[in-house]
């Protein structure tokens, strides 16, 4: 069964909240959930996958793998992240190519220079404009279908200033980007001031502790945001549960009393997809026996 188009969604001006998704067990619940929009996060992809920072060290084959497991196993569009398209502009046309086939509904390129860092993280440096409109350019003549969607991230903000950061905004746009992403902008004030200098869907990234404040979903569609991305929450949340858990069967030796909520183990198989396991076991069995003999 074919995706919906989230292209086609994004003409609604109904803002589109998408959680992060990291892990096969973060995809699934999300996917049942009844979102528009779920978004592959980069750090939590790195972090659960190889156990490293979001600091440019996976490589092309260490994400579209995880793209592939995420979007075959969930029926709702996934947007994911491409990071700065893992080398140069034949590398960002071999990552959306790659990115597409594996079933993702768009590829998020940014304009760091590699290694990339996490985007609420310090240090991080943007490649000169030129060169970042290139792989947007690249990135949007690469894909097999116009439904594929480029989001097109700057990371200019923190270095050089939020002008810069529309500048780019608009030069991406016209290179071809389907989304405008500014990366953290540090006010209400300069979310409005983002809002007003673009009339193409925007997405805001709301992360938890970050540089950027936590706005209502009101205020972000009425900003002109068409889509907010909670990349941390689930891998936060999860991590916070864990510490808790672990906690308490380090010091008592159990895990009763802990007080974190725990998914119905049941409930974990049926997630999982045991009861196509037990239903396929309970038909061919029979005939399993029958060889045996």
């Amino acid at each position: 069964m074919s995706k919906p188009s989230l292209k086609a969604r994004l003409a609604d001006k109904r803002l589109i909240a998408a959680p992060g998704i990291y892990d096969m067990i973060s995809a699934r619940i999300a996917d049942g959930m009844g979102f528009e929009a779920l978004y592959m996060t980069g750090y939590g992809t790195v972090a659960s996958h190889l156990g490293l920072p979001d600091a440019g060290l996976a490589s092309y084959t260490d994400m579209v793998s995880r793209v592939t497991q995420f979007c075959q196993g969930t029926r709702t569009p996934v947007i994911c992240d491409g990071d700065t398209g893992y080398g140069g502009l034949l590398n960002i046309r071999h990552t959306v190519r790659g990115y597409e086939a594996a079933g993702a509904a768009g590829i998020q390129i940014e304009d760091q220079e590699a290694p990339k860092k996490c985007g609420h993280t310090p240090m991080k440096r943007v490649v000169p404009l030129a060169e970042a409109v290139r792989r947007i350019e690249v990135a949007a003549d690469a894909r097999a279908s116009a439904e594929f969607l480029v989001v097109a991230r700057t990371d200019a903000r923190a270095m050089l200033g939020l002008d810069e950061a529309l500048r780019r905004g608009e030069a991406f746009r016209k290179a071809g980007a389907d989304i405008v992403f500014v990366e953290a902008p540090e006010s209400e004030a300069e979310f409005a001031a983002i809002g007003r200098a673009f009339d193409c869907p925007l997405l805001a990234n709301m992360v938890e502790g970050g540089k950027s404040p936590m706005l209502t979903p009101a205020r972000l569609q009425e900003l002109g945001f068409r889509m907010a991305i909670y990349p941390g929450s689930g891998f936060t949340a999860a991590a916070a549960a864990l510490q808790a858990v672990y906690r308490r069967i380090r010091d008592t030796g159990s895990s009763l009393g802990a007080g974190v909520p725990l998914y119905p183990f049941p409930e974990m198989n049926k997630l999982m997809g045991f009861e196509d396991v037990w239903a396929f076991e309970r038909r061919w069995a029979e005939g399993e026996k029958g060889r045996a003999s």
